[in-house]
């Protein structure tokens, strides 16, 4: 087993159980390698279709009601710089 594994343990019930050894025998493989394919589809449809997108505010949401934008020079004037 890898190293990078976490060892978990789960209740199934006994009918269960069975068909998923029967299942596993069809498809030729391990109840383990099914039980990890299986989870490994789930967590996939679970995942989002698109990743989420930063917001743009550009032009900002709420516009702004007070002075116009201040420039670089007027922030250079009013702040002291070493």
């Amino acid at each position: 087993m890898e190293k990078s594994t976490v060892r978990t343990s789960l209740d199934i019930p006994v009918a269960l159980h069975r068909r998923l050894h029967e299942a596993a025998v069809r498809q030729g493989c391990s109840a383990r390698q099914l039980i990890l394919r299986s989870i490994e589809r789930a967590v996939e449809q679970a995942a989002p279709e698109h990743p989420r997108r930063r917001l743009n505010l550009e032009p900002p949401i709420i516009p702004s009601k007070g002075r116009k934008p201040i420039t670089d020079q007027e922030i250079y004037d009013l702040i002291e710089f070493p």
